[in-house]
């Protein structure tokens, strides 16, 4: 069975998208970055899918994650692989 993909919505210089790429290249997780300054369009579609405005904003498929604190509370609870599937 496929894992969920990870998608990341993010800026190169925010420190909490820096935190998460971390904990998720530390996992060994796939995850793919949409650069919302680069993409500006991409922006408007973070906000409607997640009602957030702040950076990174992240998906495990079709779940909402939320931010970095958000990602960094799954694996502290040790949720991360149940939603990733592993």
């Amino acid at each position: 069975m496929a894992l969920p993909a990870v998608t990341m919505y993010a800026t190169g210089w925010c420190p909490y998208c820096a935190r998460a790429r971390a904990l998720l290249d530390r996992r060994g997780i796939a995850w793919t970055e949409i650069d919302v300054e680069s993409e500006p369009a991409k922006r408007a579609e973070m906000i409607a899918r997640s009602g957030r405005r702040t950076v990174p904003q992240i998906w495990i498929g079709e779940t909402h994650v939320g931010g970095s604190d958000d990602l960094h509370e799954l694996e502290r609870r040790g949720e991360l692989d149940r939603l990733l599937g592993r």
